[in-house]
Formats: structure tokens, sequence, C-alpha cells
């Protein structure tokens, strides 16, 4: 295997596992409120169409960019309004969510299918790019993906480092507990949905701008379910989802790499691994005693009422 061949496998993992850490850092704060979200599939999806359909009719990327996190922010204060003044169950909502922004995605997009735009172009920093194997990886890829390295830091720090950060993780943890001290538990979660709902339509409008500049239903194919995996997987630490974000990454490459190097594996079965993936984390989730090995906040899931 050769060095440009290496580079570009890095460089392709890099740009696919993008969207996953953008949706994925949305999810985890989401997650740390106590909030569980399983409606980003949907939210991508919109984020993809609206974006797409934006800048197709505008002509700024910037603009479709913008109104694809748009998208995403009112799909997940719909979820917010249902579970969070109404009570309803979050798993239900959010996979209500999920069906319904996959086919109102389909419906508004139905008119756009398959209409190309100019996508987003690389942005080359000079030295840095000229680097051995990583060089390309890392310093040539196109502003989104220079903007995800950018989110993770934000995340990280905001969780790990700054005081609303306690407060995020105190609401997740004991919500009771934290509204009984003055912690402001329905803003904090609202906004965690808020962020959840921008991070997954930024994620979808990369999909329809950047990564395969076109619209298609169901363009999402599946990113959505592996973001939500790639969260348990990374025990909700955020330099984790980094590192699994690249490595789906790479799993969803797989098949074009042992192609291109000959050897006789079935495509089909190499593109199913990130997908089998998820079904096993979420299996494992569904567990409340390995939920409580893998340091998840206790009270995920869980509804909120203030007791007066």
């Amino acid at each position: 295997m050769d060095i440009d061949l290496i580079t570009n496998i890095l460089y392709a993992m890099i740009r696919t596992g993008t969207p996953l850490l953008i949706v994925a850092l949305g999810e985890l704060v989401c997650e740390k409120s106590g909030v569980l979200n399983l409606g980003q599939e949907g939210m991508m999806l919109m984020g993809a169409v609206v974006g797409f359909i934006v800048t197709l009719l505008s002509g700024s990327l910037l603009l479709g960019f913008i109104l694809a996190m748009v998208a995403g922010v009112l799909m997940s204060l719909i979820f917010g309004l249902i579970t969070m003044e109404l009570s309803a169950n979050q798993v239900a909502t959010g996979l209500a969510l999920t069906i319904f922004g996959t086919g109102l995605s389909a419906f508004i997009g139905s008119e756009f299918v398959g209409k190309p735009i100019e996508g987003l172009d690389p942005v080359f920093i000079p030295v840095l790019t000229d680097l051995p194997i990583i060089g390309r990886m890392l310093f040539g890829q196109d502003l989104i993906v220079y903007l995800s390295f950018i989110l993770f830091g934000a995340v990280y720090w905001f969780i790990n480092y700054s005081r609303p950060g306690l407060v995020l993780k105190a609401v997740g943890e004991n919500p009771h507990a934290a509204n009984a001290i003055g912690l402001p538990v329905f803003k904090t979660r609202y906004l965690a949905i808020i962020f959840g709902g921008a991070m997954a339509g930024l994620a979808g409008g990369y999909l329809s701008l950047a990564y395969t500049p076109l619209w298609a239903e169901n363009m999402s194919a599946g990113r959505g379910w592996i973001a939500l995996a790639l969260v348990v997987f990374a025990s909700w630490k955020a330099e984790r989802v980094l590192l699994g974000a690249w490595l789906f990454g790479l799993a969803s490459i797989l098949h074009l790499v042992f192609q291109g190097l000959g050897f006789a594996v079935s495509p089909n079965l190499l593109a199913i691994l990130p997908y089998l993936a998820t079904v096993v984390v979420l299996v494992i989730l569904s567990s409340n005693q390995t939920r409580s090995r893998l340091v998840a906040p206790m009270s995920l899931g869980n509804p909120f009422h203030a007791r007066g």
C-alpha cells in the first residue's frame, strides 16, 4: 500500500466521518442534559433538503447552511414541546420525528431530485497541506470539515471546563436535585435540544451541499442512527466521539478500499458493518444495567416534572 493510497483513504475517512461527528456532538450535548432524541435522522434529512433547495434557488451556500440549521432547530422544537411540555415518551416521540422528517423531506424535495449544484471546494492551508500523510487529511478539506474541528473543541471545553457545562451534567444526572438548588432544568434541556437540532441540520446540509452536492430521498442513509450509537460507543465523552466518528467513517468506505486493493470481498457485506454495529449498540442501550456501567447520564430518557 503506497503513501498516496493511504493519504486518499485518510482524506476520505475524515470527510465521510464529518457529518457523523457534527450530529453526534449535538446528540452528546442533548443526552448530557438527560434528553434522548432519536429523531436525528429526520432532522438531518430536513436540513439536507431545505439547505439544498435554498442554495439551488438563491445561489448562496452560506444561506443554505444557515437555513439547514434552522430547519433542524424547528424540528427539534417539535420534539422539545411534545416531550417537555406534554411529558410524552422521548423514545416514541423521537421515532415519530424521524418518520415525519423522512416523509416530509421526500415530499418537499420531490421536484429537486438529481438537480446538481456547485458544492464546497477544498481550502488548502499553505505548507501544512504538503505534510506527508496527514497534510491533505487535516489541512486539505472544505470549510465545514474545519468547522467540525472547532465544534469538537468547543463542545469538549464546554462539557469539561465551563460552568454551564457543569449545569448541563447536573441536570442530566439528577434534574430534581438540580431544580432544588435553583438550576434552570427546563431551560437547560431546551437549549440542549435546540443545539442538537442545529447540529443535525448542519450535518444534513453538509451531505446535500458538500459531500454529495445534490438532493436524493433518504440520502442520510442511516447516519442519524449511527450517530446515536456513536455517542454510546464513546461513553458520552467528546474526545471519543471524535475518534469514533472517524472510525465509523473509515468503516463506511472499507468496501471501496478493499475493492481498490483487489480483495475479493463482497462490498455489500462490508457496507453493512456500520449499521450492524449500530444495531448492537442500540440493543446494549436498552439494558438499564448495562447503560449504567457505560456511565450514561442517570436521567437519560426520563421526563422531568417540576414539583411545586
